[in-house]
């Protein structure tokens, strides 16, 4: 199950984690989900989980889809 989170500091940049994938951050913009990267020294304090729908358009939402096609 992929969780999405906001920062209270990365203002343009979603952060999510999934088991496939860990710790990711990637910009909240059009198709960002491509231009992902491991998200390391994220201080847990300035996140808050958001529902994933909010990453609509990311690329996200049909990476989950192809997470679930492999497990």
């Amino acid at each position: 199950m992929t969780k999405l989170y906001r920062s209270a500091i990365h203002f343009h940049h979603w952060v999510a984690y999934s088991p496939v994938t860990g710790w990711t951050m990637f910009p909240a913009r059009a198709n960002g989900w491509s231009s992902r990267q491991p998200a390391r020294g994220i201080d847990p304090m300035y996140l808050r989980e958001v529902p994933v729908r909010l990453a609509f358009g990311t690329g996200l939402l049909e990476s989950m889809e192809s997470f679930d096609v492999a497990a």
